[in-house]
């Protein structure tokens, strides 16, 4: 059967809620509307493709193989789609941003929205520093940057929060330092927050431990994994395909999900950085991590 019909973007977003959500029920309320409506409109689009989209398990949304390709079609129209109604809805905003970040998230989360932000606000200029969360901290305090998205610390009361982040252990693909009698651990400096579940996690084990690398940055960690010298935690965005999450079946337990926090500068009146801060808030929590290398071959 060949489509005729032109894609209804508002079915394309119905289509992406289900396959994120898992099902009809909290596809419609992540979209607002009712059960049967969220079914309606699955098979008008599969009616306007005219190719099965979905598997024939019922009671577990799959996807076919026509089903996948259409997925990245629909993501990208949205994307298109979303960024152009950015660019003219909103007023001409011009003027410099300086955005703080680690490293990990400026690799992995932001630079889809900082693409696409650029193509719809051309006269801003965004400048990103990289460093630590609890350095950025102390960069917004001291007014060096406008805007900052970092790893919520346990002393940190303000912010707001754009994303949640699953932790988990990983190894290298190609070596087994979890089977080391004394576990080898690649971990950030003292005061991260990553380090303080790596310990917490393995002391309430019982696991004896001994730190085998420190970096000051993901790059650092992961050489030190891939090389297969240490396990270590790391957010789930930044698992690349050369990396072996570790799981309870491994002995290893479970880990809490971080939380990725925007603060802004106090008592700021930049527009340029409103925009930005807007923008990031809408698209961070829903964002797929950026994979711009193929880490399969490393080995």
């Amino acid at each position: 059967m060949i489509m005729t019909s032109e894609l209804d973007l508002s079915l394309l977003r119905t289509f992406i809620a289900i396959v994120e959500t898992g099902g009809l029920t909290s596809a419609g309320r992540q979209v607002g509307r009712t059960q049967p409506a969220i079914s309606h409109q699955a098979k008008r689009l599969q009616a306007a493709v005219g190719r099965p989209l979905f598997g024939s398990d019922k009671r577990h949304v799959s996807l076919t193989r026509e089903g996948e390709i259409l997925l990245e079609y629909a993501r990208e129209m949205l994307r298109l789609n979303d960024e152009a109604r950015a660019r003219f809805s909103s007023p001409n905003v011009e003027g410099h941003v300086t955005l703080g970040t680690p490293d990990l998230y400026a690799a992995y989360l932001l630079p889809t929205i900082l693409g696409s932000f650029s193509r719809a606000f051309p006269g801003i200029e965004i400048e990103l520093r990289c460093q630590r969360s609890i350095h950025l901290i102390s960069a917004l305090r001291d007014k060096q940057i406008d805007l900052a998205i970092l790893t919520r610390q346990p002393d940190l009361r303000s912010g707001q929060v754009v994303r949640r982040e699953p932790l988990v252990w990983v190894a290298s693909g190609a070596a087994r330092p979890e089977l080391e009698p004394i576990l080898p651990l690649a971990v950030l400096p003292a005061g991260s927050v990553y380090r303080q579940h790596t310990l917490e996690a393995l002391g309430g084990m019982g696991r004896r431990w001994v730190i085998a690398s420190i970096s000051d940055s993901i790059a650092g960690l992961q050489a030190a994994v891939y090389a297969g010298l240490a396990v270590a935690v790391m957010p789930l965005c930044a698992v690349s395909p050369a990396l072996r999450r570790l799981s309870a079946a491994d002995g290893f337990p479970s880990l809490p999900a971080i939380d990725l926090v925007m603060v802004r500068k106090s008592k700021s009146s930049n527009p340029a950085a409103t925009q930005l801060a807007n923008y990031i808030a809408q698209r961070l929590d829903s964002v797929e991590p950026f994979r711009s290398h193929d880490f399969a071959h490393i080995r």
